[in-house]
C-alpha cells in the first residue's frame, strides 16, 4: 500500500507540469495585455506614454520571454510563493486562495454529500423496483437532472424561494465555525443547485451496478442461504455496486468544483470559482495561474483517495 502510494505521488509530478504549461501558455496566446488594462482603466479610456506601459510590463515581469516567465513562476511556485495580484497590488495570491478556497471546498463538499445520499438510495430502489412505477418516475428525474444545467438551476432556486417564500439566502457570508446556522443556510441552496446533475448521475449510475450485481451467482447463493432480503442488498450487493460509483465520484467532484465558478457569482458566495472570474476579467495571470494549479492538486488528491477506498470496498484488490 505504501509502495502504491509513493508511485501515485510521483505520477502527481508531470499531471501538474502538465496542468501549468497548459494554463501558463494559454493565457499569452489569449489576446490582451494587463498593463494595458491596468493602465487604460475599466473603459480603456485612461492615456497613458509608451514609456509608462514599458515600465509598467517590465514590473509585472510581462515583457520578459514567456520561458523565463515560466520558469521563474514554477520556482516561486514551488516555494510557496504564488506572487502578486497585478490588480490588487501588493495583495498576497496565496493570502486569496486561503481565504477562499475552504469556500468552494465546503460547498463541494456539501454538494457531493447531499447528492450521494439522495442518489444512492434512489438508484438502489430503482434497481430493485426495475420496470415499476417508482423505476420509471425515478428515471425520468434523473434524465431530468442531467439535462438541466446547474447555472439554471441556480437562477430558478433564487427565483421560487424570493417569489414563493418571500426569502433568500444572507448576503453576508459567514464561516462556519463564526455561525455554522448561518453558514448551512447559505450553502445548502448553491449545494442543491450544483449537486442536481451530479445527482442524476450518480443514481443512474448506481442503478446499473445494482441491476448487473443482483444478477450474480453469489446474490442467488447469499438469498437460498436464507438471508434477510435487506441484508443481501445492503452487505452484498451494494458494497460490490459502489465502485464503480465511487469512480464516478471522483470524476464528478472535479466537474462540481469546475461548476463553482457560476454557482459562487450566482449566490454571491466568497469562493475560488468567484474569484476566477473577477481575475479573468481582469486579466489578473497570477491569480488564474494560482487557482488552477489549487484545483488540479485537490482533484489529483481526491482521486487517490478514491483509489484507496476501492480495496475496502472490495478486498479483492490490493495494491503492491
Amino acid at each position: 500500500m505504501k509502495t502504491y502510494i509513493v508511485k501515485r505521488c510521483f505520477l502527481f509530478v508531470p499531471t501538474l507540469i502538465i496542468v501549468t504549461v497548459l494554463v501558463f501558455a494559454i493565457l499569452r496566446v489569449v489576446p490582451g495585455d494587463p498593463a494595458v488594462l491596468i493602465l487604460g482603466g475599466e473603459e480603456g479610456e485612461d492615456d497613458y506614454s509608451e514609456q509608462q506601459l514599458a515600465d509598467l510590463r517590465a514590473k509585472l515581469g510581462t515583457d520578459k520571454p514567456i520561458y523565463e516567465q515560466y520558469i521563474r513562476w514554477v520556482g516561486r511556485m514551488l516555494r510557496g510563493d504564488f506572487g502578486t495580484s497585478y490588480f490588487y497590488e501588493g495583495d498576497q495570491v496565496i493570502d486569496d486562495i486561503k481565504h477562499r478556497l475552504p469556500v468552494t471546498i465546503e460547498l463541494g463538499l456539501m454538494s457531493l454529500i447531499m447528492a450521494s445520499i439522495v442518489a444512492i438510495p434512489l438508484g438502489v430502489l430503482s434497481a430493485i423496483k426495475q420496470d415499476t412505477v417508482g423505476d420509471y418516475v425515478t428515471r425520468v428525474i434523473t434524465i431530468a437532472g442531467i439535462a438541466l444545467p446547474n447555472f439554471w438551476v441556480g437562477v430558478m432556486t433564487i427565483f421560487f424561494l424570493v417569489l414563493f417564500f418571500g426569502w433568500a439566502p444572507p448576503l453576508d457570508y459567514k464561516n462556519v465555525w463564526d455561525d455554522p446556522w448561518n453558514n448551512f443556510q447559505q450553502l445548502v441552496f448553491p449545494a442543491i443547485a450544483l449537486g442536481t446533475s451530479n445527482m442524476a448521475f450518480i443514481a443512474r449510475i448506481t442503478r446499473s451496478a445494482m441491476l448487473e450485481v443482483l444478477h450474480e451467482d453469489y446474490i442467488r447463493t447469499a438469498r437460498s442461504k436464507g438471508l434477510r432480503e435487506g441484508t443481501v442488498i445492503s452487505r452484498h450487493a451494494l458494497r460490490n455496486a459502489l465502485l464503480p460509483v465511487v469512480t464516478l465520484t471522483g470524476y464528478e467532484f472535479g466537474r462540481l468544483i469546475s461548476g463553482t465558478v457560476i454557482i459562487e457569482v450566482i449566490f454571491l458566495l466568497p469562493g475560488m470559482g468567484r474569484l476566477l472570474i473577477t481575475a479573468i476579467t481582469s486579466r489578473d495571470f497570477p491569480v488564474i495561474q494560482a487557482i488552477v494549479v489549487m484545483i488540479a492538486v485537490v482533484v489529483l488528491l481526491l482521486n487517490l483517495v478514491l483509489d484507496l477506498t476501492y480495496a475496502w470496498l472490495n478486498p479483492r484488490i490490493r495494491y503492491s
